[in-house]
């Protein structure tokens, strides 16, 4: 519950650099949710922009590419390689209710495909899956225990540079208990 929290609060911490408006409800369970999309009974909560600074590029750095990709032109010069456009998570779609799944099949999709040498990582609960490392853009997660669950992917270059990251997308999973009075195996023989 905690991670979870902890979790949901350092994604809204990101989502507040792309957007100023922020939704918060409280659910049935008493666990308060902040969004960016709106929810039912949210409260919508007028956030201040988060400050940026550009980032610059080193020397180091900019050697370090030229070698990388020695055919490619600097950003903005014609015939340079496409920087993407955008990335998200296209299955499951964010607030899935999945029930009983011995696997949760994930896939990403990258704007422009995704370029030679980039890898696609997944993350779940703000861990990577598939021991580190990279999963391409289709993924098989299994187990998966039950709960809510926040999945993100991220693309990186050869030298491990990001390059793109998706929105989180929240899943939550849903598992017969043997304690339910209402699973099957709980029935008791009615007398004849």
């Amino acid at each position: 519950m905690m991670r979870t929290l902890l979790f949901t609060l350092l994604s809204l911490a990101c989502s507040l650099a792309l957007a100023a408006t922020v939704y918060r409800w409280v659910d049935e369970n008493g666990t308060v949710h902040f969004s960016d999309q709106p929810h039912p009974n949210a409260e919508k909560m007028n956030v201040q922009s988060a400050q940026t600074y550009p980032s610059y590029e080193t020397p180091s750095q900019a050697a370090a590419q030229a070698n990388a990709h020695p055919a490619a032109a600097p950003p903005g010069a014609e015939g340079s390689e496409p920087m993407y456009r955008g990335c998200a998570i296209v299955d499951p779609q964010d607030g899935a209710a999945l029930s009983n799944i011995d696997q949760l099949n994930v896939s990403v999709r990258t704007d422009p495909a995704l370029r030679q040498g980039d890898k696609i990582f997944i993350l779940m609960d703000g861990a990577a899956v598939n021991g580190g490392k990279s999963t391409g853009s289709q993924f098989s997660i299994s187990p998966v225990d039950r709960g809510e669950h926040v999945l993100q992917a991220v693309v990186r270059d050869g030298q491990g540079n990001l390059m793109c990251q998706t929105p989180g997308v929240t899943v939550e999973v849903h598992m017969n208990s043997i304690l339910n009075p209402n699973n099957p195996q709980n029935a008791r023989p009615r007398p004849h």
